[in-house]
């Protein structure tokens, strides 16, 4: 009998029969069953498989794959508010050496509708200036602009790295 529905069903990391978890490299069985409920996948050690008594349910389809474990899982997505306390941080902070990253974090968080650009105006000594709104707190920014050429770029992402990664 083949049902209608259709799951995806992910590979196991063990040995439905034995328990045993699956090591890198190792061949184990993936069996498809067909059953009222639907389809029902179970993975076997090639041992298991091999053990399984004649007279034991057939499978609707069988294959042979090796088992490669999962790859770790992605970092956490910089969350708004680790953004905006590290924003924070580095407007206490008026070193010079941290201008770009002043401007990166508020443009992250302009981009992430946690602020809001109000306007742009250039200073007495011609630098650019962005003024930025909060809108939940009605505090404002006031981030120069360090005007980034393309070249410093490539700087500027790696100090944002190890600033993010420490984080």
């Amino acid at each position: 009998m083949i049902t209608a529905e259709w799951t995806i069903q992910a590979r196991a990391h063990e040995c439905a029969a034995t328990g045993k978890s699956f090591t890198d490299g190792e061949s184990f069985y993936a069996l498809l069953f067909d059953e009222p409920a639907g389809f029902r996948r179970e993975d076997l050690s090639e041992e298991a498989f091999k053990a399984r008594p004649d007279d034991a349910a057939q499978p609707f389809s069988f294959w042979r794959m090796k088992y490669t474990p999962p790859p770790p899982p992605a970092p956490e997505p910089l969350g708004k508010q680790t953004a905006e306390d590290l924003l924070r941080h580095y407007m206490t902070d008026p070193a010079p050496e941290h201008a770009s990253v002043r401007f990166l974090l508020a443009v992250m968080l302009e981009r992430k509708r946690v602020l809001k650009e109000i306007e742009t105006r250039r200073g007495e000594d011609g630098k650019l200036m962005r003024i930025y709104e909060h809108p939940k707190t009605g505090e404002v920014f006031v981030i120069p602009d360090p005007e980034l050429r393309l070249d410093e770029l490539q700087a500027v992402q790696t100090q944002m790295a190890a600033i993010l990664g420490g984080a």
